[in-house]
């Protein structure tokens, strides 16, 4: 069983406001909570998340963070967390 954009984008989303402002996600944490329910290796959802997020990003719904600090979300490297938009 796969997992749809609209649900990886929701998920995000969701999760994002539940921390609120000021606070990060890991996407390790968005890929387990969607495997759960999808019944899948969380593994093969990093990708997804990570394009998912890239596009939420871009279009201003949410940040993507190194150290703490925005990024830009068309040329970042490494390890990512994502929160709520200031």
């Amino acid at each position: 069983m796969s997992v749809s954009e609209q649900v990886i984008e929701e998920t995000i989303l969701d999760m994002t406001r539940k921390h609120g402002t000021g606070k990060s996600v890991d996407p390790g944490e968005v890929a387990k909570a969607l495997a759960t329910k999808a019944g899948v290796d969380w593994h093969s959802l990093m990708q997804p998340v990570r394009k998912v997020a890239i596009r939420l990003a871009r279009d201003g719904h949410i940040a993507i963070l190194r150290k703490g600090k925005p990024v830009d979300p068309e040329t970042f490297k490494g390890v990512y967390r994502l929160a709520a938009p200031d």
